[in-house]
């Protein structure tokens, strides 16, 4: 427990928490800095006990002025005694949240490394089953002797509910705590002092793309457990049948998250009375959809100040992300509205519109949450749909534009250890968390519970490539899709493409005459590894908080199913020289130690997007003529292999402890 041996000001609250936490024992007596104190009169308006959304513009705002405030500060030890002095004022969520925000960003803090938010703020991710035998253990048995208490997967719901076969994926820790840190990497912000930490390049982009694989990969989950495809909300007037409820205890409020039952509506959101100071029609959702489709068909978006953007540009996917999100950078906030965010907040308060009941937000209005809910693919879905229809009127890349003269790829066969080649196998695994940083305040020791994960054998792509011309640099693109439908019919490529998820993307030297590439899964540069998700060890992971920032690794191939499901493997070899900025290639890892970046989808930082193709180059847009099938669309630099997912329904234990 840390304890103020300075106060800031002559505060008498301040004293007077010091005097009643000096009855704990061994507690840290930590000096921080003398300041000025802060202005958080706005800020303090959000209480302490309410629940906080990064969705809700007011909370946003108040966010912002906190995060203002914490990059303002000269140096670490201001910074560092402003963080004290908001800590005991302000709703525990939005300090995390505006901390966190500021540590990524700072210059002077990058290489400090925040223990995993699963640790903080456990109630955002662990059934609230689990805290009252946890306690048990903590007061009862010593540290020692204590055994973890297990968070079992998926418990939201029985089998009768046909949503619950995907519910191991959706509520997982890792694929939620990804979500928080995007977040946290990429800001909304609401003035010209927040673009730095806003402004990043192709944001708009990559939440998009970010996005884009979320509901292709959570597709490729539900084929695998026999769902057919998420369905997107097209119509906001019909019913949401899918339910859902939670199992969550949200300790800001003292209450249990609340649920939503089966065929809900979306209803006017009319609560001006409630501290949460939501307002916002059905209809206006509606008015900036259309507004925005009608952008998309002109291929140009207005400006605040008159003049036109258009669409039509290696620029526009960033232009029609900024809008959609509703970020700072959006080119006509008062035009384009807040499409994304009131989504949200939609099917948040869906079971109490007009506070009525005196209901706080559902788990779709949290970031840290939302990923466990059904109706976040529905709308996301939706979302990915708006993007579609821009990118289905750019032109078509034409072989020329695909191929890469003098390249061919002959051949890819996935090694997977100890296993069959071109099988991926799937099982599910058990590992040991501590979350004593967020469950209990007092010097008793770990917290361990038990959860479980999806995981696959680690294999290695072997690729053959041969060059026909001099030495040159190659960018390595490897992807997957299922290969049948929900009629167990194979996909015509127009619908298959929009399913390919990323697996990797790495640069080569490729030489004159074949060339054998091999490439581990463990350094896919789309994941980041499980210790460097959940711990908080700095040690594991000591150079930035990007590192933090990226797909679990143990989600990068589906569950497949016990017979195998059918997939294909696309690998393509382009044109490194057209790919990056001269000598600015993807990040490579060669150490078991290093930050393992994940660049894909989280960027890096302080630098342009690694990348100057299209995110999700080459299936972004509709294929040319006369390509109906994938095989049809392969150039000489392209190859696809028939392999198979197969899952093993016996788990593997893991003695892994973080």
């Amino acid at each position: 427990m840390f304890l103020l041996c300075k106060v800031l000001t002559k505060h008498s609250y301040v004293k007077t928490e010091i005097k009643k936490r000096f009855f704990y024992e061994k507690a840290t007596v930590v000096c921080v800095k003398s300041i000025n104190p802060p202005d958080l009169s706005e800020v303090v308006k959000m209480k302490r006990h309410e629940s906080f959304s990064l969705f809700n513009r007011k909370h946003l705002e108040r966010a912002h002025i906190l995060i203002r405030i914490l990059m303002g500060m000269p140096d670490v030890e201001s910074f560092f005694a402003a963080c004290v002095y908001a800590r005991d004022r302000l709703n525990t969520h939005l300090f995390v949240y505006a901390v966190s925000v500021a540590v990524y960003h700072r210059n002077d803090t990058k290489n400090v490394v925040l223990p995993s938010n699963v640790q903080v703020l456990p109630h955002l991710y662990v059934n609230n089953k689990v805290f009252a035998p946890l306690k048990e253990e903590l007061g009862v048995i010593p540290e020692k002797f204590r055994n973890p208490v297990e968070n079992t997967n998926g418990p939201t719901a029985s089998d009768l509910d046909i949503e619950h076969r995907v519910a191991y994926w959706r509520e997982d820790l890792g694929l939620n705590l990804h979500h928080w840190h995007w977040h946290l990497v990429y800001p909304f912000g609401f003035t010209e002092a927040d673009l730095p930490v806003v402004n990043k390049d192709r944001r708009g982009e990559l939440f998009y793309y970010m996005h884009q694989q979320i509901v292709a990969r959570y597709n490729f989950e539900r084929l695998s457990n026999q769902l057919a495809r998420v369905r997107r909300l097209n119509d906001f007037k019909e019913p949401i049948m899918e339910g859902y409820y939670p199992k969550l205890h949200n300790m800001a409020t003292g209450r249990d998250w609340p649920s939503r039952q089966p065929f809900s509506f979306w209803r006017d959101l009319n609560r001006e009375k409630s501290t949460d100071e939501v307002i916002i029609d059905v209809l206006q959702v509606h008015r900036w959809r259309d507004v925005i489709m009608n952008a998309i068909s002109d291929q140009r978006l207005l400006k605040n100040d008159g003049t036109y953007v258009s669409l039509n540009s290696e620029q526009g996917i960033d232009y029609l992300g900024n809008i959609i999100e509703a970020s700072i950078l959006s080119v006509n906030f008062n035009r384009y509205g807040d499409l994304h965010n009131s989504g949200h907040m939609m099917m948040g308060y869906i079971h109490d519109p007009d506070y009525r009941y005196l209901e706080d937000v559902g788990v779709m209005g949290d970031n840290s949450t939302a990923m466990r809910d059904p109706a976040f693919y529905l709308w996301h879905a939706y979302i990915d749909d708006i993007f579609v229809a821009h990118k289905e009127l750019l032109a078509p890349y034409t072989q020329a534009e695909l191929n890469f003269d003098g390249i061919t790829v002959q051949e890819i066969t996935v090694k997977v250890d100890n296993g069959r080649d071109n099988e991926f196998s799937t099982y599910f695994e058990q590992h040991t968390i501590d979350i004593n940083k967020g469950l209990d305040y007092l010097p008793r020791g770990s917290s361990p519970i038990l959860i479980s994960h999806l995981q696959h054998a680690p294999f290695t792509f072997n690729i053959q490539v041969n060059n026909s011309g001099a030495e040159r640099n190659g960018t390595v693109r490897i992807f997957m899709a299922p290969r049948e439908d929900e009629r167990n019919e194979d996909f015509v490529f127009r619908h298959q493409r929009r399913l390919f998820i990323e697996l990797d993307r790495f640069v080569v030297t490729l030489k004159n005459g074949s060339n054998l590439i091999k490439q581990p899964s463990k350094f896919s540069s789309v994941t980041i590894p499980f210790e460097q998700i959940f711990s908080a060890d700095e040690r594991q992971n000591n150079k930035t908080n990007y590192c933090k920032c990226g797909w679990p690794d143990y989600l990068l191939i589906p569950k497949g199913n016990a017979e195998g499901l059918p997939a294909d493997l696309f690998v393509m070899v382009s044109d490194a020289q057209k790919d990056f900025e001269p000598g600015k290639y993807l990040p490579t890892v060669t150490g078991e130690k290093e930050c393992k970046p994940a660049p894909e989808y989280c960027g890096l930082r302080g630098e342009k997007y690694p990348d100057k193709r299209a995110m999700g180059y080459p299936f972004d847009r509709l294929p040319r003529a006369g390509v109906s099938k994938l095989e049809q669309f392969l150039t000489p630099n392209m190859f696809v292999q028939k392999v198979d997912i197969k899952f093993d329904s016996k788990a593997k234990a893991n003695s892994l402890k973080v």
